[in-house]
């Protein structure tokens, strides 16, 4: 293993989960706010993963490996709200969902969907999205650690050829 197809795993791992997201949500699955918040830290890791791939240096898969960490936390939450374990925030889940429609919205029947956060719209093995973008973004992350831990090892061998 290298560095480089390390990065690239990490990063098409990104690719697929975000390309998956929006493929769930073409097939009716809107996302709710929480499902949103997951989706950024991917976009980061794509983005440094491109970068990573032109510049060397532990740096950007330390970047990388933290975009992959804080989506797998969201998950990680977004699981616990779903399985009430704890509270979510109230702006997406029982508490305040309705804030901010009018009143044509709520009787519109093509009106906009609300989607509870703390509601699971599709699942698979008994885990729901939230829970496999967890799970998948974890070995994101090792898959960054692993680029980080060959980007010193790279270096360590440079410097031992040179003296």
């Amino acid at each position: 293993m290298t560095r480089n197809l390390m990065i690239i795993l990490a990063t098409g791992g990104s690719v697929a989960l975000l390309g998956g997201a929006f493929i769930f949500q073409m097939l009716g699955y809107p996302p709710c706010a929480m499902c949103l918040w997951q989706r950024w830290p991917h976009a980061v890791a794509i983005v440094v993963g491109l970068l990573a791939l032109q510049i060397q240096g532990r740096l950007l898969p330390l970047i990388g490996a933290l975009a992959a960490a804080t989506t797998a936390g969201i998950g990680i939450f977004h699981t616990g709200v779903e399985r009430d374990w704890w509270e979510g925030p109230s702006s997406c889940t029982g508490g305040g969902a309705l804030d901010g429609l009018s009143g044509a919205d709520l009787l519109a029947v093509e009106g906009p969907r609300v989607v509870m956060c703390d509601q699971v719209s599709w699942e698979f093995l008994g885990l729901s999205m939230a829970s496999w973008n967890a799970l998948f973004s974890l070995d994101l992350m090792v898959g960054w650690i692993m680029a980080i831990i060959l980007s010193g090892a790279s270096t360590a061998k440079g410097s031992s050829r040179i003296g």
